[in-house]
């Protein structure tokens, strides 16, 4: 009997979540069966070990990217604005992706590493054409993630000043005024 495609991405959720909330030394395999709610057996059915958890976290990100750019670009307000409005965390699936990535790589991760860059290296690449020149590339960039880390910094004692509604669109407005072509 074939397990359902859902348990698969059940063990990568709990993998995610393991890595945000408690860090790469206690997203071992057995916690990750335990959190997604499977046997250890039904965990190695997916994921022979752990390297191949981490592939597939990994091969998740660059999954959710590639559909990020592909909104991005049919984007009705354009690519710019778009990017930066969703640099407000908003606990999506690229979201948890792309911190437990980064959890990955900031315990010393290499390909944790390699793929946080190629996904930065792949929005740069959509949206350079948008912009006027590299230091508007920049500008983007940098604003994107300054409204990232503020966001982050909401869910502990410090709160960051993250710009909402009227106040995140006039932000926007004048970041695509400056980087425009």
């Amino acid at each position: 009997m074939s397990r359902p495609p859902r348990a698969r991405e059940s063990v990568l959720d709990a993998f995610e979540r393991l890595l945000m909330d408690d860090g790469e030394r206690a997203a071992t395999m057995d916690a990750t069966a335990r959190a997604a709610g499977v046997s250890k057996g039904g965990l190695l059915y997916h994921f022979s070990s752990k390297d191949a958890l981490e592939a597939g976290l990994l091969s998740r990100v660059e999954d959710l990217v590639t559909a990020d750019l592909e909104a991005m670009r049919s984007a009705p307000e354009g690519p710019v604005a778009f990017f930066l409005r969703t640099s407000v965390m908003d606990d999506d699936l690229l979201d948890r992706a792309l911190i437990a990535t980064s959890r990955l790589a900031q315990g010393g991760h290499q390909e944790a590493s390699e793929t946080l860059r190629r996904v930065r290296s792949r929005w740069e690449d959509a949206l350079r054409p948008h912009v006027r020149d590299d230091a508007a590339l920049d500008l983007v960039l940098l604003v994107s993630d300054g409204l990232y880390y503020n966001n982050a910094l909401t869910g502990t004692s410090l709160v960051g000043p993250v710009p909402r509604g009227p106040a995140l669109e006039a932000l926007i407005a004048l970041v695509e005024h400056a980087a425009h072509p």
